[in-house]
This record gives structure tokens, C-alpha cells and sequence, in this order.
């Protein structure tokens, strides 16, 4: 990191910054031996805790439990860019077949509400996290990505994008909203509210304790068994739940339900069975210390729109609402065997690259120091598509595989678990993520091989862009062939 200029207090790890804001929560008491539960969720991120608040508040009689290794909202519930966003991972082409056309542009429409009812539930229920809808912007600042721009938004209207959805945005709008280096074009949402990540998901968390819901910290899952009598799909294990009952085995007892949820995204390699199932993507971010009244004379951004743009290496940014500039990328990928980080720390030459970004998008901002960076991993299935699902036969549902795109899915997989636990009919359980079944990752060194190289052919095919590509770089193609998306 020799040249980046840092605070003196700069942080790398701990988390995430968004916990040095608010500090790291007391833990909740762990598991104390075997119990039953109605309702038993694995991981206390934004899926298992939106779906105990719904689940919690359609019938409160219900008896649920959340089980969370470390405390809840430690993964990347607490450490993601903070974008509430109506953007949804995957193909439309691949959902489309599972139950027509129609079908996705429904799901995209539910993601659309979903941002304004995440905005909603924080403000009956008193949760402060900095929420500002101010919108997306999406740059392109080479003529390979600016095609890239344009034929995505031709795409997307023909899959529920209305001209009020998405649109070009003009030259005066650019300058008016957000000054981004070398954009040639932009395009704007307004489907998109910045937050902070670890405010929503500590007090989401306290409201889903409020409502009754145990949640029991600094208890460690290692395996979620069947039904007796029912196999977990893609479980890999031949256990049973006790009783008749699906369970989780941790350290401290078992805790067997009618249904048991994995709500684990990027950490589901750690259970039995489950080391293939999602790979654990990893993602960094970097933040400045604020920065001072003369810098966003040039930058703007006073609407706090959230930022990304049209590379295949892709950055996401947000203003913070003490005007920090945090942004963020891939980094290093992906770790040999589905390892994760330690405490959020990440890599010296990933923060380097973050902070050749930020500047090379914003001049003015050439001279804020750094005060931290961290990382954390995301859910990616096989296909990169997200899923949500429950099985009455085994007692075992899941949702997750956001492939970065989860804090809005989040909320929109805890109502349609309700709608699944509750055995109801919704337009939600109609949508085209419900029940998808995804073959697994290959398996070492095939997984890590093949990730390396992706990303490797996908930051090639960005420098070719930069560097004379008025078309999308072959680089960039065969590495979408290989990945499978």
C-alpha cells in the first residue's frame, strides 16, 4: 500500500467500518442444550432475520429460533456497500423457462416494491440506518462498456423496465447529479436507497428479538439433518431430524423443527454436506475519511444516489451520510476450499487497486485518506441465480446465492419463506427463483482453477476495453462461457 495515503488510525478488518460507526453488538447468549422449536433459522443475516420479523408477525404464536455462529448481521448483512437496490443476480432467460416471461417480469416488479418495503418496515419500526432513496447511476467510461450500457437497458424493457425504471441520463443531469472521470454515459434509477448496512441489521435484529424470537448467538451449526424419512436435496447427509423432525446439530444441543431454514448465503460451505453447494465469493471495500466541502463542489453527488459502472471487474460506491466516500470490488475472489476471511481483513494490493479506482473516478478526491477497509463473502450457485426454496417432505428450505445483489432479495426471500412455511398460495410463491435446483461446484482445485481464471480473462478484458475495445473483449466472453452465467 506504498504511496496510499492513510489516516492514522486506518483499520483494515474488524469486521467491517460500518461496525466501527455504531461498535461491534454485545452477544447474545449461546445455545444452552437440545430444544424444540416450530421454526428453526440458520444465520442471523438480513434473510434469517426478515423472515422470523414476517413469520413473527403473520402468526405470532409461532416458536422460532435463530442459531448464529458469531452474532447477527457478522457476515455480509454487516460489511456489504450498502446498496438497497432493485437489481436481482442471475439470468432472466434461465428463471423465464422455470414458469414463462411473465413470470420474471413479476419477480423484477417484486423487487421494485421490495426496496420501498424495506424503507417501510425501518421506519414503523424505528430502525435508524441512514436510509436516503436517492437512486442508481450507472457509468460507462470507455465505448466497450457504453455498448454494454445500451444494450442493457434495450434488454430490460423488454423485462419490466419502463422508461420511469430506467433511463439515459443527459449530459446536464450527469453534471448535475454525480461528476464521475472519463463517464461517456450514464444511465439512472430511481429503484435504489443508500443505507448502513450494520444499523439495519442490528436493528432489525432487535426488532425480531422484541417480537419473541430466541436468538441465540456464538452457536455454531455444523450440520441441518432431514425429517425422518425425508432426504435433504443436495444435502449430502443421511441424518435424521429427532423425532420426526428436521434439526440443526451444533456444539450445544440439538434443535429439531417442522422447518428448519438455511439462511447461511456465503458461509454455507461450513455445514456437512454442503462444502459445493455456493462458492463464497469474496468482496472488499475501502472507505475515506469525510471529505471536506471543496471536494464536492467538484464531485457533487448531493443526492446520494449510489454508483456503479459497466466493467466486468465492476465497483459499487455509496456517500456516506457523514460524506465518506466508500467504495468497493472483487479483490481477490475467491480463497482454496471455500475458506473465508478472518474478521473482515483483506488484502493490501486489493486495497491499492480500490483506491486506484476511486481516484481515477474522482480526481478531486485524490488526496482523502483511507481510514479503513475489510471484506466479506457472498452466496454464488452454479448458475449464479438466486433461490428460494422449502420442502414440507425433509422440513428444510433455503434462500440465498444473491451473488452480491441481497440486501433488497433479503427481504423479498423472507416473505415468500413465510408464504412457504405457512403453506399459502401468493403471488410470491409463484415467482420463478421458488424451487430452483442447481447442480453443485466441481471440485478442488477445479472450483478455485476456474474462478482464477475468470477473473483473471475478466480484468484482461477491461484493460483491453480501456485501452482501444469499442466492442466487449473475447477476454470477457469466454470467461461468461466458463463461468456458466
Amino acid at each position: 500500500m506504498k504511496g496510499i495515503p492513510l489516516t492514522e488510525d486506518f483499520a483494515n478488518g474488524g469486521v467491517s467500518f460500518w461496525y466501527r460507526q455504531i461498535g461491534v453488538p454485545d452477544r447474545r447468549a449461546a445455545l444452552s442444550g437440545s430444544r424444540s422449536y416450530d421454526v428453526v433459522i440458520v444465520g442471523g443475516g438480513y434473510t434469517g432475520l426478515w423472515t422470523a420479523y414476517y413469520l413473527k408477525k403473520a402468526q405470532p404464536d409461532l416458536r422460532i429460533a435463530i442459531l448464529e455462529r458469531e452474532f447477527a448481521g457478522f457476515g455480509a448483512s454487516g460489511r456489504n456497500g450498502g446498496w438497497l437496490s432493485a437489481e436481482f443476480a442471475g439470468s432472466r432467460e434461465r428463471y423465464a423457462k422455470a414458469r414463462g416471461r411473465q413470470a420474471m417480469i413479476d419477480l423484477q416488479h417484486a423487487m421494485f416494491r421490495s426496496v420501498d418495503e424495506v424503507i417501510e418496515v425501518t421506519r414503523e419500526e424505528g430502525i435508524e440506518a441512514d436510509i436516503h432513496k436517492g437512486g442508481l447511476v450507472h457509468v460507462a467510461t470507455n465505448p466497450a462498456q457504453r455498448r454494454r450500457l445500451r444494450e442493457e437497458l434495450s434488454s430490460l424493457r423488454t423485462w419490466g423496465y419502463g422508461e420511469d425504471d430506467l433511463r439515459v441520463m443527459s449530459r446536464d443531469e450527469q453534471q448535475e447529479r454525480l461528476r464521475v472521470a472519463g463517464t461517456l454515459e450514464a444511465t439512472y434509477s430511481p429503484h435504489c436507497a443508500r443505507i448502513q448496512p450494520a444499523k439495519l441489521a442490528v436493528g432489525l435484529a432487535s426488532t425480531v428479538a422484541a417480537l419473541g424470537v430466541d436468538i441465540f448467538e456464538n452457536t455454531t451449526v455444523t450440520e441441518i439433518r432431514p425429517r425422518q424419512g425425508g432426504m435433504a436435496s443436495g444435502s449430502g447427509s443421511g441424518g435424521t431430524g429427532s423425532g420426526g423432525m428436521a434439526a440443526a446439530v451444533t456444539s450445544h444441543g440439538v434443535v429439531s423443527a417442522e422447518c428448519v431454514i438455511r439462511a447461511t448465503e456465503g458461509f454455507t460451505a461450513s455445514l456437512a454436506g454442503q462444502r459445493r453447494q455456493w462458492l463464497p465469493m469474496n468482496s472488499s471495500m475501502i472507505v475515506t475519511e469525510p471529505l471536506p466541502g471543496e471536494v464536492w463542489k467538484h464531485i457533487g453527488w448531493s443526492g446520494n444516489e449510489l454508483l456503479g459502472d459497466e466493467a466486468h471487474a465492476y465497483i459499487y460506491a455509496q456517500r456516506t451520510a457523514d460524506d465518506r466516500i466508500a467504495i468497493g470490488g472483487r479483490g481477490v475472489p475467491y480463497r482454496y476450499g471455500s475458506r473465508t476471511d478472518s474478521q473482515g481483513a483483506t488484502q493490501a494490493q486489493t486495497v491499492a487497486l480500490l483506491w486506484r479506482m476511486l481516484v481515477k473516478l474522482f480526481p478531486a478526491a485524490a488526496d482523502a485518506r483511507v481510514q479503513h477497509s475489510w471484506c466479506g463473502v457472498l452466496g454464488v450457485p452454479r448458475d449464479w441465480c438466486s433461490t428460494v426454496h422449502l420442502d414440507h417432505t425433509t422440513g428444510l428450505g433455503w434462500a440465498g446465492g444473491y451473488v452480491g445483489s441481497g440486501v433488497t432479495t433479503t427481504n423479498l426471500a423472507g416473505r415468500t419463506l413465510r408464504d412457504l412455511v405457512l403453506r399459502r398460495d401468493t403471488e410470491l410463491t409463484a415467482l420463478p427463483w421458488v424451487g430452483r435446483q442447481v447442480r453443485q461446484w466441481e471440485p478442488e482445485p477445479l472450483r478455485w482453477t476456474g474462478v482464477q481464471l475468470i477473473y483473471a480473462l475478466f480484468r484482461a478484458a477491461d484493460r483491453h476495453e480501456n485501452d482501444h475495445g469499442t466492442t466487449t473483449s473475447a477476454y470477457a466472453r469466454i470467461a461468461n462461457l466458463i463461468s456458466g452465467r
